[in-house]
């Protein structure tokens, strides 16, 4: 035991805390806790294990201290975050880089690394002050397995750390287990909500900062709550993986784990998908009739030449707006149980049950919310009208409740073997539903590193614009683009059998411009990949890749959906739209200059070769190439 610590960390902590944290026998550990007990100075520590006892005295302590309240079901709780702090702080959020790295990661809004510790540390300096403070320890990913990475976390919020028991697998024993060579190499994270207000929300919001050092697997979090801004072991821990499989030639991806179900041939096909907010990445996961392993993040590791992937989380930290028994039955259904759920920034009714936008039920007129005490048509200091709950409103429940759960997956230490990975965008005109890639490298240049989102005039008044979001990550990419992007092919390319990757799009619109499928035709584009994947349909192809032909897809709307799929309905939504298509290229290529000017060139020259084959496509067969009519 580090002398330096050890008379300041026994007169915080209980000696049951205290035998908890030095018997791992881990140094830089012990350094860490010392170190910040000292700097943020919390009136007392305690120390979590792998108990129910102390999960339990979490969650005893998140509602004591009014952090949480309980519901009308008693095993449920509701949380508000204060106005201004119900999304992600993606200005304040930034990664601290060495000065010999700032130029290359200028794009992925850095901070020069004494700077930005110099601001960290002047922010966290006695933050902790009469707070009683918790540490914890967890994995990403199964314990004792070869996707491990385990974690710590420091904070002041009993809040975040009951989210955390409920979203990640606990590791004390994981740790208790570490080989010496191996007690170096783990995440940290240090959080404080900071100085509290009347509402028991952070009241400086702007000190608020959240700064990454992906060069010592470090992430400090001040002055919030919303779990997107404090819960390290999420988006932060993801920055931190990604960055560090880049270095060592695994993946970290935003993506969903989930397997296709074909009953009638009794085969389970595992899949992978990244959808950019908003474009069907939770529905695409919970479709009904298939089974889920993860909806967020996934690991990607090449293990005896298979590539396999497990779900870093426990739990799911999910949107609830629009969330409601026709649309999400399974995850509905969950919701309205008397189990371990926290309920973020909905209104609690008078009947003290939640609402939430979108829900499907009628909601009472006034209640408690985000805003604190409400009712219909009440308006903020600005005179916007509040809502009853908030548009960013969560729910954080554990997977394992949901009736469909891939169990054998979910547990996997090995993970499971992935055949196919999808990437879905959302655009009006240019995508088809879905269309299988030549090969990995084009499904990386011509699928995921082309992903973009469409926005709409009622959400945010400039219709059909697109944002770009390779491999909808762009928020948690944490070294130079162009090398990510290389390095998913690599990873890809590496494996003994590389899965079948696939484009989905499932917001084409007709020319009056509404959509033309309805949300359950995600089915029939998922079935459709999972036959191809067994060597089943024949396809059409087009320039960027093949495509299925009318009578298979006609058979799958009448089997899964019970519903008749017009042959019309079948061109206009797989005709090949090539000046749309070289648009969209010419757009992926002017955001990777932007981003990363160092972007190799090797890419450039792909997608340039990818422009010029539509162009001459375009001069043979028209501007609109219709399914069967494309000779490569």
């Amino acid at each position: 035991m580090d002398n330096q610590y050890e008379n300041m960390l026994k007169s915080k902590m209980s000696e049951a805390s205290y035998q908890k944290l030095t018997a791992l026998k881990n140094p830089k550990l012990i350094e860490f806790v010392g170190f910040f007990a000292e700097h943020c100075e919390p009136a007392s520590i305690y120390v979590c294990d792998d108990s129910e006892t102390d999960t339990q005295y979490v969650r005893d302590q998140a509602l004591a201290k009014g952090e949480e309240q309980v519901l009308a079901h008693s095993q449920q709780t509701i949380h508000w975050d204060g106005y201004g702090d119900q999304g992600r702080d993606k200005n304040g959020t930034r990664f601290m880089v060495y000065k010999e790295n700032l130029e290359s990661m200028k794009a992925l809004n850095s901070i020069e690394y004494e700077e930005g510790y110099a601001e960290i540390m002047s922010i966290s300096k006695g933050i902790m002050k009469g707070k009683d403070a918790v540490v914890q320890f967890f994995s990403e990913g199964p314990t004792e397995s070869p996707f491990t990475i385990p974690c710590i976390q420091f904070t002041d919020s009993w809040y975040v750390a009951h989210s955390e028991f409920i979203l990640y697998r606990s590791a004390y024993s994981h740790f208790m287990k570490m080989k010496d060579s191996e007690k170096g190499d783990f995440f940290r994270f240090i959080h404080s909500a900071g100085v509290l207000d009347a509402n028991n929300c952070t009241k400086n919001l702007d000190k608020r900062r959240i700064y990454m050092d992906t060069q010592n697997n470090i992430v400090y979090s001040m002055n919030n709550q919303y779990a997107g801004n404090s819960i390290g072991l999420k988006k932060h821990s993801m920055r931190l993986a990604i960055n560090k499989s880049g270095k060592e030639g695994w993946l970290c991806e935003h993506m969903f784990v989930m397997a296709a179900v074909d009953n009638e041939k009794k085969r389970k096909t595992y899949f992978c998908g990244a959808y950019p907010s908003a474009c069907g990445k939770t529905s695409t996961a919970m479709i009904p009739g298939e089974k889920i392993v993860g909806d967020d993040i996934a690991y990607f590791r090449n293990i005896n030449g298979e590539f396999r992937a497990v779900n870093v989380e426990f739990g799911m930290f999910g949107i609830i707006q629009d969330v409601n028994s026709k649309d999400d039955p399974l995850i509905f259904e969950n919701l309205m149980k008397n189990q371990e759920i926290i309920f973020s920034n909905v209104l609690m009714g008078p009947d003290r049950k939640p609402y939430w936008l979108g829900m499907g039920v009628e909601a009472p007129t006034e209640g408690r919310n985000h805003f604190g005490d409400w009712k219909k048509g009440a308006t903020d200091s600005k005179g916007k009208e509040v809502s009853l709950a908030h548009g960013n409103a969560r729910y954080t429940m554990r997977l394992d409740y949901l009736a469909n759960i891939d169990k054998e997956g979910f547990e996997a230490k090995n993970g499971v073997m992935v055949e196919g990975i999808l990437y879905g965008g959302r655009d009006s005109d240019t995508t088809v539903p879905v269309e299988e890639s030549p090969s990995w490298k084009d499904g990386i240049l011509l699928k995921a590193a082309t992903l973009e989102s469409e926005t709409t005039s009622a959400t945010l008044g400039a219709e059909g614009v697109r944002t770009p979001s390779p491999m909808a990550n762009m928020d948690f990419v944490s070294y130079p683009l162009g090398q990510y992007t290389i390095n998913n092919i690599n990873f890809g390319e590496g494996v003994k059998k590389t899965p079948k990757i696939f484009s989905n799009n499932y917001f084409m619109r007709n020319p009056e411009g509404k959509f033309m499928t309805s949300k359950l035709a995600k089915k029939v584009w998922l079935h459709w990949a999972e036959g191809r994947i067994h060597g089943e349909y024949e396809t059409y192809e087009t320039p960027t890749g093949k495509i299925p032909q009318y009578q298979d897809l006609k058979a799958l709307f009448k089997k899964h959906l019970n519903e008749d799929f017009s042959e019309a309905d079948y061109v206009y939504l797989f005709t090949f739209r090539c000046g749309k298509w070289i648009e969209k290229l010419e757009r992926t290529k002017a955001f990777y200059i932007k981003v990363d000017p160092n972007t190799p060139k090797e890419l450039f020259a792909y997608w340039d070769a990818a422009i010029e084959k539509i162009r001459m496509a375009k001069d043979t067969f028209g501007d609109q190439i219709k399914p069967g009519s494309f000779k490569g």
